[in-house]
């Protein structure tokens, strides 16, 4: 079940190639657990450039292009879109209309713009660790960034109310406080590197 939970999580939240189905898609909905477990495989693909022997510069930007063949821009979009959001005035309902709004507007651009800049000196910082603090510290810093936002992914999951029907609902409406215990579990050996 939880492997079955893992290949769905991965088809979800990558571009990896790992055969996702509606079992998967099904296992999945129903495991929070699976989403730190994806951010384990995540981290350990997107750490690869800092083991190489690069110039810090070139280490930097293969670990942003790693990120992004392996994950795509879906996340990207979601950030543009909750930037889009954050910015209109009105009320919440009028904020949700601009979530499903598919332009991208100033709010989107800023947010995803300074997003970019963090993660890009975050990238540097990383790959110019390796000399400073070891290289094992930074992949194991890479892997809990991962690791990291896939569990606030599944708490989400666990403790959200979704705002209408759609795919957030699919998996919020699955789960409840009580998946957040594996989730912690899952965390333990990154927090332990």
């Amino acid at each position: 079940m939880v492997l079955t939970a893992l290949r769905g999580a991965l088809g979800f939240l990558t571009r990896l190639p790992v055969g996702g189905d509606e079992s998967n898609w099904d296992a999945f909905r129903c495991a929070p657990v699976a989403f730190p477990l994806a951010g384990y495989v995540v981290g350990a693909l997107v750490a690869l450039p800092l083991l190489l022997p690069l110039p810090i510069p070139t280490a930097a930007a293969l670990y942003l292009v790693t990120l992004y063949l392996v994950t795509g821009v879906t996340h990207a979009d979601g950030l543009a879109d909750l930037g889009d959001a954050a910015v209109v005035h009105g009320d919440a309902d009028r904020r949700l209309s601009v979530l499903k709004d598919s332009q991208t507007g100033v709010g989107g651009l800023l947010a995803f713009g300074l997003t970019l800049v963090v993660l890009a000196l975050g990238a540097f910082g990383l790959a110019g660790a390796g000399g400073r603090v070891g290289l094992t510290a930074a992949v194991a810093i890479a892997l809990a960034a991962e690791v990291g936002a896939k569990a606030g992914m599944a708490t989400l999951v666990c403790l959200g109310a979704p705002a209408h029907e759609g795919l957030g609902s699919a998996l919020v409406g699955e789960n409840s406080p009580a998946g957040l215990l594996a989730v912690a579990v899952a965390c333990l050996p990154v927090v332990a590197l």
